[in-house]
């Protein structure tokens, strides 16, 4: 079996990023997404790049049984996967009572059941090995309500809840979880999630997907429960925790809705 880092959502952004931070420090990175051109590209850059082996599964992850797919594919190919990163996930924006079901279906499917049911497949032959290092990607987001966005923020509290929750069951076992918390970031999610024009993006400087994922990187491989990019965006997550939540509510909406 060969030794392999996994990263999911990594055609481009964070998820790319990351992929690079493994394979420059020669951690042959297997990358996953639904563009099987891009990452056919990419994958070869990073293996030219670095010298690593680095491959790709073009799959959809926003569908149900796709972990389980995907752990069939990386047994074929006898990958053992020692580094876990489920990054993959998107957004919708809008009024709850306008946005599309299916795409909010597909949102929880990528963003919740399917981290959720990859970390349950890989986590126990981490065990076994006594090693590994899991990586959820999370969001600021997790930390407060989001009108206009609330399915999408719901979903990153519920990452975060679940990756601090695991990570303590597995305390001294030699298998690590990192939770991710970025702000706002350069990355293609404002696009695909329609947020132009968002009070929250709109003319601010936001850090690089390359920044945000070194940070990342550095506290994955240190075997940190959580990480925060950012100063103030950790300052603003845990002062939200002892705001009253309807200030909360009233401020994330003024920071998403449109004027």
């Amino acid at each position: 079996m060969s030794e392999c880092a996994l990263v999911t959502g990594a055609s481009g952004g964070i998820g790319l990023a990351l992929a690079e931070c493994f394979a420059r420090d020669g951690i042959a990175p297997v990358l996953v997404a639904r563009n099987a051109e891009r990452l056919a590209a990419e994958s070869a850059r990073l293996s030219a790049t670095y010298r690593v082996d680095a491959q790709f599964v073009a799959l959809d992850l926003g569908e149900l049984g796709a972990a389980e797919r995907l752990a069939g594919e990386l047994e074929s190919r006898a990958l053992e996967v020692g580094w876990l990163v489920n990054n993959a996930g998107f957004a919708t924006y809008g009024q709850f009572a306008e946005t599309s079901l299916d795409d909010e279906r597909q949102e929880l499917l990528l963003n919740v059941v399917t981290l959720t049911e990859l970390t349950k497949l890989l986590v126990r032959g981490m065990l076994e090995r006594k090693r590994g290092r899991i990586m959820n990607v999370a969001s600021t987001a997790a930390f407060q309500p989001g009108p206009l966005m609330a399915v999408y923020f719901a979903s990153k509290a519920y990452v975060l809840s679940f990756s601090e929750a695991l990570g303590e069951e597995l305390s001294g076992t030699g298998v690590s979880v990192t939770c991710l918390c970025p702000g706002a970031t350069e990355s293609g999610f404002q696009e695909r999630a329609q947020m132009g024009g968002v009070p929250l993006f709109a003319g601010r400087k936001l850090p690089t997907s390359q920044s945000v994922a070194r940070s990342g990187y550095r506290a994955m491989r240190a075997g940190k429960r959580l990480v925060i990019p950012g100063a103030l965006n950790a300052f603003g997550a845990f002062a939200l925790r002892a705001a009253p939540r309807g200030a909360v509510l009233k401020m994330s909406r003024r920071l998403l809705e449109r004027g």
